[in-house]
């Protein structure tokens, strides 16, 4: 069997991202039977204002497929993407993004498309976050026709079935998490089942089926927003996962989409190694694999992909990067709290070498996060590390993912907003590692790498991890077989 995951962590918005489209992919029947391609999406979404005059698809070749009864249709607003797998090889792309004007959705709907037309998946799973964006009320008007679009596409023609929940209940501030996760299976594919939470029954996947506005009650996936006392500091926040869980090929794995607390003030994660910050994102995702591995349900192979804002230990950077220069602090005169550090080069006409403030991270020389894929930072990357135990990851060869210019003809520079990280990954079980790295196939392929290098493709570059696995590889025990029922 072939899995790809990929993970898109790209946060697209129709007023600040752009909206995913996907080319037609061509299985070869060499693979039916023996082999599955696998899929999964992972998005941002910030809503979409610039892009929602635009077509999604150029062409309809067919109507839309009636939503399930019950559930709400759906359209874009800002989108970011953050993960995607395929079966047949595991292709995980990671990218964020904001500001997404018309010429740069051709970008990356252009890069996009060469990825899928690459690795061609059999399953695909798409991951959003910050589904609807900012203004909810307007934004989330345009998701019908989206996923209207998207299930009719000619694109997706070959995706005879599909599963899409949207958290579309932003009046709920209790609940409300902005994500959004998709899957779409392929023609070829036979007896795929999805698990249903309170039945503990897996359920055969068969036609197409919207489910949005509340998920507290669908059972076909457990969603959970961070408590407020997480980071107290961020009001509105709509952080959280959502969980789905597949068996595919007598493969049985989850699937988690997922979205961390960012970094609220450059200053504030600069003053202590490691951050404050550092520490809520840890918090938020012990407590997410808490519940993937409890006593409630089977334990099974796990992918988590989305938006875990990591970034690279701030003290630490600063410290290497301005390792000859002197700090000038710069006060606010009524209440005397730090805005402003000033790093100048000793000599040289004392010029400056970076320039801190709560949302800027202005350094002279952004080549140290180019040169040889920003190799030379990873040391500073840091998060991952408190679970090193729990969960895995490929070996990255791909520079920093955010915050990249969102100019359309800056397709390489970052923003100076924050220090550059790898916020945008793919991440798994060790089970899941020995999925993709112990495979029977006779092709053991793994790539984990980003989207677009050259190309502006918003704030974040997509990044996507692809392997391959062979049939019944996530299957531990032969009982494993016997949950996949039909119901």
């Amino acid at each position: 069997m072939l899995f790809s995951v990929l993970s898109l962590g790209v946060i697209w918005t129709f007023v600040k991202d752009v909206l995913l489209r996907m080319t037609s992919v061509q299985v070869t029947n060499k693979f039916v039977g023996t082999r599955v391609l696998f899929a999964l999406f992972s998005f941002i979404t910030y809503g979409f204002s610039d892009l929602l005059q635009l077509p999604v698809f150029a062409a309809r070749p067919s109507p839309p497929s009636p939503p399930h009864p019950g559930s709400v249709p759906c359209t874009p607003s800002r989108w970011g993407v953050e993960g995607w797998a395929a079966w047949e090889g595991v292709v995980v792309v990671e990218a964020a993004s904001r500001m997404w004007p018309e010429n740069l959705q051709k970008n990356w709907l252009r890069e996009f498309y060469q990825v899928v037309h690459t690795h061609k998946p059999h399953f695909m799973a798409l991951h959003c976050q910050e589904f609807g964006g900012k203004n909810y009320e307007t934004s989330m008007s345009h998701v019908d026709k989206f996923v209207k679009e998207l299930l009719s596409s000619d694109a997706m023609k070959e995706y005879n079935r599909a599963r899409v929940y949207l958290d579309e209940n932003f009046k709920s501030q209790e609940h409300f998490t902005a994500l959004g996760s998709f899957y779409f299976l392929h023609e070829s594919l036979k007896n795929i089942y999805q698990f249903d939470f309170k039945a503990k029954k897996y359920k055969k996947v068969t036609g197409k089926e919207i489910y949005s506005d509340t998920l507290e009650s669908t059972p076909m996936l457990e969603k959970e927003k961070f408590p407020q006392d997480y980071f107290p500091e961020c009001k509105w926040s709509r952080k959280g996962f959502v969980r789905t869980r597949w068996c595919v090929a007598d493969c049985a794995f989850d699937l988690v989409n997922i979205h961390l607390f960012h970094d609220a003030s450059n200053l504030v994660a600069w003053e202590t190694s490691p951050s404050v910050y550092s520490g809520i994102r840890h918090k938020a995702l012990g407590y997410v694999l808490d519940r993937i591995i409890d006593q409630r349900f089977e334990k099974v192979s796990y992918f988590v992909f989305g938006d875990f804002n990591f970034r690279l230990d701030s003290k630490s950077v600063v410290e290497t990067l301005c390792t000859q220069a002197t700090m000038q602090t710069v006060r606010a005169a009524d209440t005397n709290e730090v805005v402003k550090l000033i790093f100048r080069e000793s000599d040289n006409d004392r010029k400056v070498m970076l320039q801190l403030e709560k949302k800027v991270f202005h350094y002279f020389n952004q080549e140290v996060f180019r040169d040889n894929n920003g190799t030379a930072l990873l040391e500073f990357d840091k998060e991952l590390s408190v679970f090193k135990d729990r969960l895995y990851e490929l070996d990255i060869s791909f520079p920093p993912s955010y915050p990249y210019s969102e100019d359309s003809g800056q397709g390489r520079q970052y923003m100076n907003t924050r220090c550059p990280a790898w916020c945008d990954r793919v991440l798994m079980s060790p089970s899941a590692r020995e999925l993709i790295l112990k495979s029977e196939s006779e092709e053991k392929v793994v790539t984990y790498d980003h989207i677009g290098p050259n190309v502006c493709m918003g704030d974040h570059k997509p990044v996507f991890l692809a392997f391959r696995i062979a049939p019944g590889a996530g299957k531990p025990h032969a009982h494993v077989h016997k949950c996949c029922v039909v119901q």
